[in-house]
């Protein structure tokens, strides 16, 4: 079992930066996500990492803004998010792939339901 926590959500203005943290607990080696969610949306993803951290994806709405990267020494992933838009305030969840299948590539890591672990979302809001 593996469970996900977010952390570092809040509330900032355009153009403002966060950096969001997902520690992981239990087995943790993984390919890992990050999707989003705003209200009356569907989940919708923003970012993944393969669990060596070599192949990043990236959803195109925040390509060139957000970076996610991870620590596996630490058992946490992170997404750097510069440049904020209001159309980024959602409420932001990372997931893990026990599958280890990235090499299908974009269309499957952007799948949420190929995702089998999710935290349970840390709120961003971005102010104009």
């Amino acid at each position: 079992q593996v469970v996900l926590v977010e952390s570092g959500g809040g509330s900032v203005q355009a153009g403002g930066s966060l950096r969001l943290s997902c520690a992981a607990s239990g087995r943790t080696l993984y390919d890992m996500g990050w999707f989003r969610q705003a209200p009356g949306k569907d989940r919708e993803f923003v970012a993944a990492i393969s669990l060596s951290g070599s192949t990043r994806y990236y959803a195109d709405s925040v390509k060139g803004r957000f970076t996610i990267s991870r620590d596996n020494a630490k058992n946490t992933v992170y997404l750097q998010m510069n440049s904020l838009k209001p159309e980024d305030t959602a409420v932001y969840y990372c997931a893990a792939d026990r599958d280890r299948e990235f090499y299908r590539g974009s269309g499957y890591v952007a799948t949420p339901s190929e995702y089998d672990y999710w935290g349970s979302g840390t709120q961003v809001t971005v102010s104009s």
